[in-house]
């Protein structure tokens, strides 16, 4: 996480959506409403709306979106609508937590690089699973260095890609892209 303190330049803030889950406007698409770069990672999910099923795009955690704006334009939403709240870092202060523009930017490109992106929580990835360093040497994650998920039996590469202390996804990608670190 990043500190900061200014007000005045753009992080991405990591924010609580303490809403229903099935409310009628979350607190994603009131930021992106609001005019704000939103980003919250999603699932595809089939509900049935009218006796007819139909696939949604739903948040994979319904308390977790990141707001890429300055503090100063945040703050007042925040104020008016108190089921979005920062999320604070510990022993800090009233700090709220960021994610630096390179990580975040990163883990954006390489999650809509894929159709489905499987999401894990941090704990959840065990040093077990985590295998070889490799270089993406082609397509839409090209010079990316992350290490590859260890999978028996899988034909399929899936590689790791996180921000710290907060969400991992694995995302598939061609073995001919591939270069062994």
């Amino acid at each position: 996480m990043e500190y900061t303190d200014d007000g005045q330049k753009p992080h991405w803030f990591v924010l609580r959506d303490l809403k229903r889950p099935n409310a009628n406007l979350p607190a994603y698409r009131l930021l992106e409403e609001a005019n704000m770069n939103v980003f919250t990672p999603k699932k595809w999910y089939l509900a049935t709306v009218k006796g007819k099923r139909v696939r949604r795009q739903v948040p994979v955690i319904p308390d977790l979106l990141f707001v890429c704006d300055t503090r100063e334009n945040l703050d007042p939403i925040i104020e008016r609508n108190p089921l979005i709240q920062y999320r604070w870092l510990r022993n800090m202060r009233r700090t709220p937590m960021t994610v630096p523009d390179t990580e975040m930017n990163r883990f954006i490109t390489a999650v809509n690089s894929t159709t489905f992106p499987q999401y894990y929580r941090p704990d959840e990835i065990t040093p077990d699973m985590i295998g070889r360093m490799i270089r993406i040497i082609d397509g839409p994650l090209n010079g990316y260095e992350v290490p590859l998920l260890k999978m028996r039996g899988s034909r399929v590469k899936h590689i790791i890609v996180q921000i710290p202390s907060l969400l991992t996804a694995t995302i598939d990608v061609r073995p001919d892209y591939i270069q062994l670190l």
